[in-house]
């Protein structure tokens, strides 16, 4: 294994020499990590490679950015990699490899279920496309000690949004913390909250509409919190456009309450904040609608341009296999997607009990997930939405809008975005 990851061209050379009859298949997977799932897929594709000679894999381990912003345009620069680790599920389903021509479809669909859709074109498309490695679910950390410190007793499970502000201004004040409350700059990471007080995002036949009543209420109370204190400010109001930023370090250097981020993050919480104080996740906090998260997370995908699909299809089927994806699983400390796994359990390899507590918590949200929110995340436009319902609400924030004006140019947003995709 190399420093950087990973992995050679020395083993597919070996195999052509010595036997001769091999024929070297070098395969490119770009893979992002929010903790280990890099590596711990490598353990696993070593395996593969010792099973199948002639075959080296390279893992391009980047900064997630690069897979948000980077292989969009090298896929439609036809210079992507054979395969890759992506978050935007649908909005790159055009370059997908369909997979079903080198799997068994029944086990594939027995495994993933309904979480196949969110990878396929359309209602029409039945293909099979990518292994969602790392199902997600947004939700709260809080900082128990900071609560335990100020003897504020911490809210129930069916604790309101405005429960949860009171209670950890509460908290910042009595204990001279910098922040109550945080969520990442995100469209995805706000759009639990909204459906929580009763946005919709698709009218009836479907269409996606955004902004409504419930969704501009959650934005006017967001925007309000920004303005007060009660959200650290420069979490959403010192970054631009559609730029990703969150709050993970304020959490981890105890300068914020209560961080409203998700599953994802579960690892570097519990390797970075180690015994410094006590935290916890808490379930998703109400408001008239709901009380629910965003589900989401990461798949493995191949790519049509790649010059070994079969082999691609091959590497993909194996770590979807039950036992690999259990270890992959156990190792990344992340919640199953894979039926058969998460009904059996999962021990979760090297976890604190803090963090085995905090994956628990937040698979036992999943069941609770609002229907809106799974369709949210299977649309096929959502990053467009997302990044709509981010800028706009970034601009009410600091004051260059009014909430009422951000929602309105919101709206015309979506109309183009629509209009430019076709629908």
């Amino acid at each position: 294994m190399t420093p950087t990851g990973y992995f050679t061209k020395g083993a597919a050379l070996a195999a052509m020499l010595a036997g001769g009859a091999a024929s070297a298949q070098e395969i490119r997977f770009m893979c992002y990590s929010d903790g280990n799932e890099c590596e711990a897929a490598g353990e696993i594709i070593e395996r593969f490679e010792a099973e199948n000679d002639g075959v080296s894999v390279v893992i391009d381990k980047v900064p997630y950015k690069a897979i948000l912003e980077n292989l969009p345009v090298q896929l439609a620069a036809g210079t992507g990699p054979d395969m890759a680790k992506v978050t935007d599920l649908g909005g790159l389903s055009k370059y997908y490899l369909d997979l079903a021509p080198h799997v068994d479809r029944a086990y594939w669909e027995e495994s993933f279920g309904p979480i196949l859709d969110w990878y396929r074109k359309g209602p029409d498309d039945d293909g099979i496309y990518g292994l969602h490695s790392q199902l997600t679910i947004t939700g709260p950390f809080i900082n128990r000690t900071l609560f335990d410190q100020a003897e504020v007793e911490v809210p129930g499970p069916d604790a309101t949004w405005d429960d949860w502000a009171e209670a950890t201004r509460k908290v910042a004040e009595a204990t001279e913390t910098p922040f109550a409350m945080a969520i990442d700059r995100s469209g995805h990471r706000i759009a639990g909250p909204a459906i929580s007080y009763g946005a919709k995002l698709f009218g009836e036949d479907g269409t996606p509409t955004l902004v409504d009543e419930g969704f501009t209420t959650f934005a006017q109370k967001f925007v309000d919190w920004n303005k007060d204190g009660t959200m650290a400010p420069d979490v959403w109001g010192a970054a631009g456009g559609t730029t990703y930023q969150d709050a993970a370090q304020e959490f981890i250097n105890g300068e914020l309450v209560f961080y409203y981020s998700g599953s994802w993050n579960v690892q570097r919480m519990d390797s970075s904040i180690g015994d410094a104080f006590d935290w916890e996740v808490v379930g998703s906090p109400c408001g008239p609608a709901a009380c629910t998260g965003m589900p989401g997370g990461a798949g493995i995908v191949g790519f049509e341009q790649t010059q070994h699909p079969e082999i691609v299809a091959k590497l993909i089927d194996f770590l979807a296999e039950k036992e690999n994806y259990a270890d992959l699983t156990a190792k990344s400390l992340n919640i199953p997607a894979h039926a058969a796994v998460a009904a059996e359990g999962v021990t979760y390899e090297g976890a604190s009990e803090q963090a085995a507590a905090a994956l628990n918590a937040f698979a036992a949200q999943v069941p609770t997930v609002s229907p809106i929110a799974f369709a949210y995340q299977g649309y096929k436009n959502n990053r467009a939405m997302f990044n709509i319902s981010l800028a706009r609400v970034s601009q009410a924030i600091v004051g260059e809008l009014t909430v009422e004006e951000a929602m309105a140019r919101a709206k015309d947003d979506l109309a183009q975005a629509l209009a430019e995709s076709g629908e």
